[in-house]
């Protein structure tokens, strides 16, 4: 399990993104990712889940999130539904059916249970940590151009 224990606001640059990556930290859990245009004025750049992040973006081998704790703090059926998310593998993609299908209790034909999929991965705390670019027809909680960088450094 990665040690997220230093509570905070960490950013680091990214020529990739060309832009930040922003993260919120505290009680040893991920509360948040963002890319904004310019980091918080208190941020720090130094963090390790920063460094696993970059290592992902130099694109040289599969970097996976899955020890990372995340502060889960949405309702249970969006959680469910992000939790499957993070199931799908480095550089594979579903559909938001698929993720209805993957996710207890939902069925990938009612019409507010896609909904409810599509609202948890618009609403997604910590996308990139929470991989929802891998959702190929669904909204991503990445700004459009950083979702698109994300799907082309895993080759979607």
């Amino acid at each position: 399990m990665e040690d997220v224990t230093d509570a905070g606001i960490y950013a680091r640059e990214s020529p990739y993104l060309d832009r930040y990556v922003q993260i919120g930290a505290a009680s040893g859990r991920v509360l948040s990712v963002s890319f904004p245009e310019i980091p918080d004025d208190d941020a720090e750049d130094d963090h390790p889940i920063l460094d696993r992040i970059f290592e992902y973006l130099d694109g040289l081998e599969p970097i996976t999130f899955d020890d990372v704790q995340i502060a889960m703090t949405m309702p249970t059926d969006q959680r469910a539904v992000l939790e499957g998310v993070q199931e799908i593998p480095y550089g594979d993609q579903v559909t938001v059916e698929t993720l209805a299908r993957m996710t207890s209790g939902l069925d990938h034909e009612d019409d507010d249970d896609i909904i409810l999929v599509r609202t948890a991965l618009d609403e997604n705390p910590t996308p990139l940590l929470i991989p929802d670019h891998r959702v190929r027809d669904g909204p991503s909680a990445a700004p459009p151009d950083i979702e698109q960088k994300l799907r082309s450094l895993e080759g979607l």
